[in-house]
């Protein structure tokens, strides 16, 4: 059978693609390389507890704001969102003390303004920014702040939440930051079960929309007439045939899946292969014990050792899932980190003891990310955003094949918005044409 889309690999942006198409009365398939759907969004077992690998919280999900009409399109407003602490959702903890992030962009304001009256007005020039149009991605993120804020403790209060995204002084644009901090202002959210609930529905919609997904089918080859990609050969033995292709892992292993390198324009192909991407993370997933720790309804950012744009400072953020059947207390926690250092120490600063409540703990490397989503290297993030080079770094949908098009958190923007909004314009191009 020939299909009217081939979508290579199963992670958020893939599966969106996927839905929307298939909601569109496109035939899809869905071809993926594990043995489950899901990507970064994929869950795992372990003595009956189910664990989260890369979603932790989202944000922007009431109406009106960033993620919700996306959301409701893919039919994810329907699932157990439970909403974090609309007056400290990200408390960020450096030198011992700890700030707040309100929800709301002036109460946001309010909060901090509290600990720095000096920059109430940088402030507000700051949350006006996020408000605004999207940021030239030309302008530096650091630089931008530099030039906004006197006070260095500040800036780094404001960056304290990214260790949901890469900093990088040199690099790192405007909209990549302002992007990373918006939508959760905005409102924030976390998922009452694991990750998989949302793979879940968008599988099962995407199945009775006349779709499908096959899993354990790693695309090897895609075959070229004519200047153009006509099936997709996969490690099931099997070869499947569609008029559009869309590619949800990394640009640069797409293109290497394409051997007639005729149609490929040299340059675009060298030009991916040489682009940097981000550093990956370590997860330390926890059982605790019974009663051990309360449920805490935000995330903490801990640092220690210098500033938080510093790549050797110490850093973890803490997130626990919403506990089930009205309990209290926490029963998983994660911890993440960049580093391979053990981040117990540091977490313990605003948890004491916690070493001790623990019952199991499961970790996962940067070599876990990369064997079981094959990003290079176990990427959190995709492709490093340069705002020096932006026009080489945020790519376009659309490749140098006329049929191919790309999706995922390489392409504009990393995290579940930057994926979604990516998703809706690859979406939209095929639609179009």
């Amino acid at each position: 059978m020939k299909h009217d889309v081939i979508i290579i690999g199963s992670g958020f942006g893939g599966l969106a693609c996927a839905h929307m198409l298939a909601k569109a009365g496109r035939s899809v398939l869905v071809l993926e390389a594990h043995w489950q759907p899901g990507g970064c969004l994929q869950s795992y077992q372990r003595k009956g507890h189910t664990f989260d690998t890369g979603l932790h919280y989202v944000g922007g999900l009431d109406e009106g704001q960033q993620l919700h009409d996306v959301f409701q399109r893919l039919g994810l407003l329907r699932l157990p969102w439970h909403r974090l602490d609309a007056e400290g959702f990200d408390q960020i903890t450096i030198g011992g003390h700890t700030y707040r992030f309100a929800e709301g962009f002036d109460r946001f304001v309010d909060v901090l303004a509290a600990d720095f009256p000096h920059e109430r007005k940088a402030l507000q020039r700051y949350v006006e920014m996020l408000q605004g149009p999207d940021p030239d991605p030309s302008v530096s993120a650091w630089g931008w702040l530099n030039e906004v804020f006197s006070d260095a403790l500040l800036i780094d209060v404001l960056s304290g939440s990214c260790l949901k995204t890469e900093l990088r002084r040199e690099s790192m644009p405007l909209l990549a930051f302002a992007h990373s901090q918006k939508s959760y202002i905005q409102s924030s959210w976390r998922l009452k079960g694991d990750s998989s609930l949302l793979v879940r529905a968008l599988v099962d919609d995407i199945r009775q929309m006349g779709g499908e997904v096959v899993c354990r089918a790693e695309v090897v080859q895609l075959l070229e007439k004519d200047g153009r990609i006509t099936a997709a050969c996969c490690s099931n033995g099997e070869t499947y045939e569609a008029d559009r292709f869309i590619s949800d892992i990394h640009p640069a292993q797409v293109l290497s899946l394409v051997q007639n390198e005729r149609i490929q324009k040299g340059i675009y192909r060298r030009r991916l292969s040489m682009l940097e991407n981000t550093v990956g993370m370590y997860t330390h997933s926890l059982v605790l014990k019974p009663g051990a720790l309360p449920y805490f309804n935000c995330n903490h950012f801990v640092y220690r050792g210098g500033s938080v744009w510093d790549e050797s400072t110490e850093r973890v953020m803490l997130s626990c899932r919403v506990p089930v059947d009205d309990a209290d207390d926490v029963t998983l926690l994660d911890l993440l980190t960049p580093s391979a250092a053990d981040p117990m120490p540091l977490a313990e600063t605003v948890i004491p003891g916690l070493r001790d409540m623990v019952s199991e703990q499961y970790d996962s490397t940067p070599q876990t990310w990369e064997r079981f989503t094959h990003t290079p290297n176990g990427s959190a993030y995709g492709i490093r955003k340069d705002c020096r080079q932006p026009l080489l770094t945020m790519l376009s949908p659309r490749t140098s094949v006329p049929n191919l098009l790309l999706t995922g958190q390489n392409v504009m923007l990393h995290g579940l918005e930057g994926v979604a909004m990516t998703a809706v314009q690859t979406t939209e191009i095929l639609l179009n044409e």
